[in-house]
């Protein structure tokens, strides 16, 4: 009989415990529970406070105060407080929770509980705004440095996520700006690694490549090498260079400074504005082979070398990342090629039929056509286009995909008789730098570049070729 017993109460006892534990959570007791245990322990322990304020002795804006206020509303247990203040964000679909005045949230750091006051003090029309950091006297000196430091990497990262993105560029030596060297519009360029076509696996080994040299600080501070990483971008115009260059800021979230070199006196001058850029930034030059080939700038092969990898570049802030955009990397110096000075090639060619199935995805919603087929004996036979042409015609038919697949398919036909009717049987990518196709001149070079990206526009970039990766 005592057995039947045991096994009764030991049968009873979870069942009252988790029929204890659903009425906490069901209600509002397990919240007044948890409330009276912290009351409690405040009560046996000796407690200092820390205050944040909002000016510093001078007067002007303590900054710590504003690293504060971004981490400690970005705390889960803002949603926990008795009073919060929903705002609406940049985007129409974002919402901001703020802590309002004198409410209190806790937060825990290497298992100790700390508490923050949303201080707000009114006497006669001034108001005086601080943050009361309130911590155990016995945990301050295991927790604080390390919790101040979170702070700070927490606020960075959050700050990073929220700050709108640049584009800088680059005035002229003669203008002589009020503000320097650099002017910026908004960096709205649409392009993100979702939206650029490219091989599932190559995009991948892209973003990975990426995310670890935003990860790899202390990494090259110990090999000594400066935090930088530079990116070579070739092949014909209208392959979707800029595109991937608006992808990569987008993912990193980096401003970006385009230069013009053009507009550059000379060598001591790039040196000046690589000085004048900002940390967490992708640095531009786009058709850098036909700059140096035809002779368009007064920059040396020699200044455009150390500003690669030169002592000017290692102390010019950290976290950068370099891109140039070349037709062919054929015609330039092999020393602006080297290992250090470019640590990844990608080639962006013309496009087959694999790319073309991609914009019709993009541009029409079509995964298959009965002129699919057509389409690809096209391609078959040696005739080709570059993305953005294939796009254009795309967008112009968007109302009709049949029709779109008609142009297309009648555009590449053009292109391919005109190639065989020059007698060399020359693709189409063969002559993107004869002067046939360059006579564009540099106008029209501007208008495909970075900054129309920045105003809208889509390109399908298809990446064969990742070099050193």
């Amino acid at each position: 009989m005592w057995i039947v017993n045991i096994l009764f109460l030991l049968f009873l006892v979870p069942c009252l415990l988790f029929l204890v534990r659903f009425i906490l959570y069901k209600t509002a007791l397990i919240f007044v529970l948890r409330k009276w245990v912290n009351w409690i322990d405040d009560r046996v322990h000796v407690h200092q406070y820390l205050k944040v304020a909002e000016l510093n002795e001078n007067g002007q804006d303590n900054q710590f105060y504003k690293r504060v206020s971004l981490y400690v509303n970005s705390l889960p247990s803002v949603e926990d407080s008795n009073y919060t203040n929903l705002f609406s964000g940049k985007k129409s679909n974002d919402i901001i929770l703020l802590l309002d005045d004198n409410q209190v949230i806790q937060d825990e750091f290497l298992g100790a509980r700390v508490s923050w006051i949303n201080k707000v003090e009114r006497f006669g029309g001034v108001c005086n705004r601080s943050f009361l950091l309130r911590i155990k006297k016995k945990d301050k000196r295991r927790t604080l440095r390390p919790y101040l430091q979170h702070i700070h990497t927490v606020s960075d990262d959050i700050e990073q996520r929220r700050r709108e993105l640049k584009l800088f560029i680059n005035n002229g030596s003669s203008e002589n700006p009020v503000n320097g060297r650099w002017r910026s519009v908004p960096f709205t360029h649409p392009s993100t690694f979702e939206t650029i076509a490219m091989d599932a696996d190559l995009k991948n080994k892209v973003k990975s490549d990426l995310e670890n040299f935003v990860k790899s600080q202390n990494y090259y501070q110990k090999m000594g090498r400066a935090w930088k990483r530079n990116y070579l971008l070739y092949g014909p115009s209208g392959t979707g260079k800029s595109s991937f260059i608006g992808a990569m800021a987008n993912f990193l979230n980096y401003d970006v400074y385009d230069v013009d070199l053009s507009r550059v006196a000379n060598d001591t001058d790039l040196k000046l504005l690589l000085l004048q850029t900002t940390s967490r930034s992708l640095i531009v030059i786009e058709d850098l082979d036909r700059l140096v080939n035809k002779n368009l700038t007064t920059i040396t092969l020699s200044g455009l070398l150390n500003f690669m990898d030169g002592i000017v570049n290692s102390c010019s802030g950290d976290e950068k990342i370099m891109v140039f955009t070349m037709n062919s990397k054929e015609q330039v110096d092999p020393a602006m090629l080297r290992p250090g000075r470019i640590d990844v090639h990608i080639h962006f060619p013309f496009c087959d039929f694999n790319s073309f199935k991609s914009l019709a995805n993009n541009y029409l919603g079509l995964k298959e056509h009965k002129l699919f087929p057509q389409v690809e004996e096209i391609f078959h036979s040696g005739a080709t286009m570059s993305p953005a042409a294939i796009g254009e015609l795309m967008i112009a038919n968007r109302s009709s995909p049949s029709r779109a697949l008609k142009s297309v398919i009648t555009a590449l036909q053009s292109n391919g008789n005109e190639g065989k009717s020059a007698g060399k049987g020359k693709r189409l990518s063969d002559s993107a730098s004869s002067p046939a196709v360059a006579c564009g001149g540099d106008r029209w070079r501007k208008l495909e570049g970075l900054c129309s990206g920045c105003e809208g526009g889509e390109e399908i970039v298809r990446i064969v070729e990742v070099e050193k990766l």
